[in-house]
């Protein structure tokens, strides 16, 4: 066995491993998580440069995947509230929630439209950061909450995620095209990368659900479960737009995949403190039904290569 066909062995395992990893070394993970920001800004510089500057354009599905952003979490917000405060926060965080800085990288591996969910990516975040504060004015803990300054606060964690990768990767482009060509070439290691960095995030998750009071066990068991089945239901949301749209891989990661360590941020500091659940929970959803599809990509992939090799020799 050579080293290319182990780690294409090896690559639908990657996910599920570094969640294990996580788990078991979330007490070490605090001296590490410095690292998250670097490891999403070099994966994203990757994946951008993959991408010529005029495929960046919004098309309706740009449109369609944020209007169920925006207006969705609304809608379940205003559902779930007459039954539970906590609850409905939590869910309302789960789809209000940007597209993960990592979707575009988990697309390209899926083989969706990198151009397309980029672009989304770009949106969803910004007009989260824009629509965030006036919704956490009315739901919000803090009755005094500031739009300027919570749209500042999470612009400073958004922005530089995501702008600046790209700013770089546009650069690198016009100014040095064999080394743009040649970063673009090794587009693999973005995965490695999002591996490392989800060992991080899967550990902080368990750091903090292990924290959390025991008395509080049952409402924490119940937003878990919830958030998994909104995740679910937008990746299959997701999935259906963006068939109509022309692009079913792009959609589905572009509603189910979400940043849910902003997400979380966003919880703790503006909502009951409860409600971070929700994201934190959503973590291991949204990987799990990654790890599945990278799965079915890899076996799909393998099957087609042995059907061509066998083709050949008839």
């Amino acid at each position: 066995m050579n080293i290319a066909h182990f780690r294409q062995m090896l690559k639908p395992w990657m996910l599920p491993i570094a969640m294990v990893c996580g788990v078991l070394f979330h007490n070490s993970i605090a001296a590490v998580q410095w690292l998250v920001p670097y490891l999403i800004f070099t994966m994203l510089f990757i994946t951008f440069c993959k991408v010529k500057p005029h495929e960046f354009r919004v098309t309706s599905l740009s449109w369609s995947l944020l209007a169920i952003q925006l207006f969705g979490s609304i809608l379940i917000y205003l559902a779930i509230r007459p039954f539970s405060t906590d609850l409905s926060q939590a869910l309302f965080i789960c789809v209000l929630c940007p597209t993960a800085t990592a979707a575009p990288v988990v697309t390209g591996m899926l083989g969706g439209n990198v151009a397309r969910l980029a672009t989304f990516s770009i949106i969803s975040n910004i007009c989260a950061a824009i629509a965030a504060p006036l919704m956490f004015a009315v739901i919000g803990e803090n009755p005094g909450i500031s739009f300027i300054s919570t749209f500042l606060q999470i612009g400073a964690k958004v922005g530089p995620l995501i702008i600046l990768p790209l700013i770089l990767a546009f650069t690198l482009n016009y100014a040095a095209p064999k080394v743009h060509k040649s970063v673009a070439s090794v587009q693999s290691v973005s995965f490695y990368l999002w591996a490392v960095s989800l060992i991080v995030v899967v550990g902080r998750s368990v750091s903090f659900i292990l924290a959390a009071d025991a008395s509080k066990i049952p409402e924490i068991i119940l937003i878990a479960l919830c958030s998994g089945v909104v995740c679910v239901l937008q990746f299959v949301a997701g999935r259906k737009i963006g068939r109509r749209c022309g692009d079913k891989i792009a959609g589905a990661q572009g509603l189910g995949q979400k940043n849910t360590v902003l997400a979380i941020w966003m919880a703790l500091t503006f909502l009951n403190p409860i409600s971070s659940i929700g994201p934190a929970a959503y973590v291991a959803w949204q990987n799990t039904i990654n790890s599945w599809q990278l799965y079915r990509k890899t076996k799909n992939s393998a099957c087609e290569v042995s059907h061509a090799a066998a083709s050949r020799h008839e």
